[in-house]
């Protein structure tokens, strides 16, 4: 009596929305706040203003991104609604040519020239299905999901939030401009190499470079944002 086959599983990575938001958010909210303070710092300037200014630049950041995200779902949702309707019309008042860009969509997958025209009639003989068709096959295009805008806003602006508040923590429990810069860069540092190793996974890039990539943009922002400080405050 054979074994049975193991059952096999396939694991697709189906949350890629969500995470590039959390990407958008969380390198944004790492970077700028980082160079903030990091250049008031070069400008000597006292802890409590750079905690002040710190996290008014991440309210003001992170409304900002998240409103970003919003208008930016939103947008593809009605660019989405425009081309559906487009393409309803289509087949409403030129549907021999519609239905001959499905033939054409089927012979370059190299389906037989026998078996195209049963499928294409298949496909037209329901409206709505035909126009998902097209949709799909031909502009590329797969319907928005209607809570996509509002999740998408708070996703980038709690991240960006989350990530801001990372640079700054220190100057809340230092007294010194000097020792917070520098428990801020250690940590941040820290913090970026891991978000860009972690990004990469994820994203399907290679994780060590995206580790020392997000590091190297970081620490280029922040050094840039010191020393414009030290010579224009000097």
């Amino acid at each position: 009596m054979g074994t049975a086959p193991a059952s096999h599983q396939e694991r697709h990575f189906t949350a890629a929305e969500a995470v590039r938001d959390v990407v958008l958010g969380m390198a944004d909210g790492l970077t700028v706040p980082f160079a903030l303070a990091a250049g008031l710092s070069g400008a000597l300037v006292a802890p409590r203003i750079i905690v002040t200014a710190g996290l008014a630049e991440i309210a003001a950041g992170s409304i900002a991104m998240g409103l970003g995200g919003y208008l930016a779902a939103k947008t593809d949702h009605e660019h989405y609604a425009t081309e559906r309707m487009r393409e309803l019309r289509e087949t409403e008042e030129i549907p021999e040519r519609e239905a001959e860009e499905v033939a054409e969509i089927f012979r370059g997958y190299g389906v037989q020239e026998a078996h195209v025209k049963p499928v294409v009639d298949a496909i037209r003989a329901d409206q709505n299905r035909w126009v998902d068709f097209m949709m799909r096959f031909e502009l590329k295009l797969e319907a928005p999901d209607p809570s996509r805008a509002r999740r998408s806003a708070w996703t980038i602006g709690g991240s960006y939030l989350v990530g801001g508040l990372i640079p700054l923590s220190p100057y809340m429990v230092t007294h010194r401009a000097s020792s917070g810069l520098a428990i801020s860069m250690g940590i941040t540092l820290v913090a970026l190499f891991l978000f860009g190793y972690v990004k990469g996974r994820f994203t399907g890039l290679r994780p060590w470079r995206g580790a020392f990539y997000t590091v190297g943009v970081g620490t280029l922002a922040a050094a840039a944002a010191f020393t414009i400080a030290r010579l224009f405050g000097s």
